[in-house]
């Protein structure tokens, strides 16, 4: 028998959403129930596979999740489990912004249900997309040094972006773009299917895709993919937290572009990040002061319309 949750989303109008958990064994020829029109969201642990089929309309059109859900059924506003590998579950029922498709990875497209979410969001192969890649982020961070842009535009970086096999790659260099005319790079991006966002440090991202004029046109890309690997996601959310300051901004303080409305604590666990514990992590949540993830190398959070899922074979947590 399957277990019934009724969710009602806090910080949204009064909206219900019936969900559908049923535990299967996988066995040959089978699949999950997506033909029915409705999204299905699956959470595997070994031989077993969990799959929650939301059932909701946020605009009398298109089922979506309309609820706030952690595994096992728990409204997340009442409980906030540790997520580990192997799990993929809608949270956000919306955020108010309909910019772009973005996947906000924290080391790039590290694995197979990275790629499937990317290639998704895309809605085709990535060998027939075009993409730009922009690697300004990686001068800023304190620790830069000019062979981290190289390896990221190359290929060569341990975070697989550009090097995925897209049908073309190009450079985007938004230190360069106020000495170009604008038409001319304005066009370089609206022929982008997708634009790959290098990592180091966010506050000189942010600083630089205002000063360039970048953020002002992703409001009217709505069909354009954003890939963010660690600074290139933090750049996206409202406040990135005094620990990930590094370049200080002329007018001072923590604030990104706000895109979404979560923040992110990026690198958890990682060998090169041994402060990056998720002890750490819930102290910096605790001065963020609002909703925030803590994601490993092996996570992303995908957002669509809006709602946010988190896409992951590795270990994440949502404060």
């Amino acid at each position: 028998m399957g277990t019934i949750v009724r969710l009602k989303p806090r910080g949204a109008p009064r909206r219900e959403a019936t969900a559908l958990r049923k535990a299967t064994v996988h066995g040959p020829g089978w699949s999950p129930p997506s033909s029915r029109g409705f999204p299905v969201l699956t959470t595997g642990m070994g031989g077993w596979q969990s799959s929650l089929l939301l059932r909701g309309r946020l605009d009398g059109k298109h089922p979506r999740p309309s609820g706030v859900l952690s595994y096992g059924g728990q409204p997340d506003g009442r409980q906030r489990p540790e997520h580990r590998p192997g799990q993929r579950l809608a949270l956000h029922p919306h955020l108010g912004t309909d910019t772009m498709k973005l996947l906000l990875t924290d080391s790039g497209i590290k694995n197979p249900s990275l790629r499937a979410a990317l290639v998704d969001l895309l809605g085709k192969p990535i060998a027939e997309s075009n993409a730009l890649c922009i690697p300004t982020a990686g001068y800023g961070a304190p620790d830069a040094d000019p062979g981290g842009p190289w390896r990221f535009i190359s290929g060569r970086s341990p975070c697989p972006m550009t090097e995925l096999g897209w049908r073309s790659v190009g450079v985007l260099e938004l230190t360069a773009l106020p000495s170009i005319e604008k038409a001319r790079w304005v066009s370089w991006v609206q022929a982008a299917d997708v634009l790959l966002v290098n990592g180091g440090d966010a506050l000189y991202l942010c600083h630089w895709m205002r000063e360039s004029g970048l953020a002002d046109l992703l409001p009217s890309l709505p069909e354009m993919v954003y890939v963010g690997l660690s600074a290139g996601s933090m750049v996206m959310t409202p406040r990135v937290g005094d620990d990930f300051v590094g370049w200080k901004p002329p007018t001072g303080g923590d604030s990104a572009l706000g895109v979404v409305d979560f923040s992110i604590f990026p690198h958890l666990g990682h060998p090169a990040c041994p402060e990056n514990t998720m002890a750490a992590a819930e102290r910096w949540a605790a001065r963020i002061a609002g909703p925030a993830y803590a994601i490993d190398e092996q996570t992303a959070l995908k957002v669509t319309d809006g709602a946010v899922e988190v896409i992951s074979e590795g270990r994440w947590k949502r404060f």
